[in-house]
């Protein structure tokens, strides 16, 4: 280019009236972002007259909302200090009030100097639970997790034991009741469920008829009769002087209900596998439980994921039901905690912050469900 330019200057002007400046550059590129934008918002918001209808009222519902819903929750909020009339004062959240009172709502009426015990137990079972999402450990490891952390979790709770001081169940409340409640709930109401869509589809009459009027039955009646019945019904059929545990009564209550949905989900998974798996699974020559267990199951849970995990949640948010027999959890003591007068104005906090914890759990068995789901699905996908 330089020969070009000192032999042909006319030449040499005119190529380099084509360069671009830095700047232009640029400024083409913001330009072309602009137009994509633009194009990308024609497209997808102002396509036609609906779509444009509601791209006008949902921004007119966000500036109605978010900036009053910021200023209460942030700008004018109370984080700290333990005067009530501060609050008031402020005009915003109280969330001082969580700082007062999260103990009680975390741990209801556990004795307070003994809070360290329910924390540490929930830790622990918290972080069995994680281990559990873990595919690298569905195996015997597991068991022998579970085997070390529920007896500790036991002690730790119910003390009397190593120098801990004894706190019986209807002591304990808050978030490790609604962790146990849940967490057992569904651990033992799986394999139940297997079980029960497994004997629906059985070719034995018998069977089948036994599963399909428990299934039935259970699920025509809401979870707060089936808690109802296990507290106060069930013990009238006990011999004299037999009691049961209120909070095993409810964790039982809660475990058949949960098996009842689950089998009929479990039972769609075996309905949806094709008529040749089972006749492959027969060429094999397997038994019937060595074909269910190895060939069946592992496929027809795979293809119901995501209604278990909706079981699963449901049952995780259901636990709030036991305040009918008395139980104090999560959501149970956050409604307590307003029983003082000082704070009582202060309920829409207590149930944003009940509604936030619910909430993290709910989120995370969700989106670990879609990882399940990509993983167990990688051997499939083209």
């Amino acid at each position: 280019m330089s020969d070009l330019a000192s032999h042909d200057p006319k030449t040499a002007t005119e190529i380099a009236s084509h360069v671009e400046e830095p700047s232009q550059a640029e400024l083409h590129i913001h330009r072309r972002n602009a137009f994509s934008a633009l194009g990308w918002a024609r497209d997808n918001l102002f396509s036609n007259i609906p779509n444009t209808i509601l791209t006008v009222l949902s921004v007119t519902v966000l500036v109605w909302t978010v900036p009053p819903l910021l200023d209460w929750l942030l700008l004018k909020a109370t984080f700290l200090g333990a005067d009530p009339q501060a609050c008031r004062d402020a005009g915003g959240a109280c969330w001082s009030f969580i700082e007062v009172k999260h103990r009680f709502i975390l741990f209801g009426l556990y004795p307070y100097d003994e809070h360290w015990r329910p924390l540490l137990a929930m830790g622990l079972f918290i972080a069995a639970l994680a281990a559990s999402c873990d595919p690298r450990l569905w195996n015997v490891k597991i068991l022998y997790v579970w085997g070390l952390v529920l007896p500790v979790c036991g002690v730790l709770m119910w003390g009397g034991w190593l120098g801990l001081t004894f706190v019986p169940n209807d002591k304990w409340g808050g978030l490790p009741l609604t962790l146990i409640l849940a967490t057992l709930g569904i651990v033992l109401a799986f394999p139940l469920a297997v079980l029960l869509a497994l004997g629906r589809r059985s070719d034995m009459p018998a069977i089948r008829a036994i599963c399909i009027g428990y299934i039935e039955t259970v699920r025509g009646v809401p979870l707060v009769s089936v808690l109802f019945m296990a507290s106060i019904m069930f013990p009238l059929f006990l011999p004299e002087g037999l009691t049961i545990d209120k909070l095993l009564r409810a964790q039982l209550g809660i475990m058949l209900f949960t098996a009842a949905y689950l089998a009929e989900a479990v039972r769609g998974g075996l309905q949806a596998l094709p008529k040749g798996q089972y006749e492959a699974a027969d060429a094999l020559g397997l038994g019937y439980w060595q074909k269910t267990r190895l060939i069946i199951l592992p496929q027809a849970l795979r293809l119901v994921i995501p209604p278990i995990v909706n079981q699963f949640i449901s049952c995780f948010k259901d636990t709030s039901l036991v305040i009918i027999i008395g139980l104090y959890d999560l959501l149970t003591t956050a409604k307590t905690a307003l029983a003082d007068p000082l704070w009582r104005p202060f309920y829409i906090e207590s149930y944003v912050f009940a509604a936030f914890i619910y909430f993290l759990f709910c989120y995370f068995m969700s989106r670990y469900s879609q990882y399940l789901e990509r993983r167990l699905n990688a051997g499939t996908r083209r």
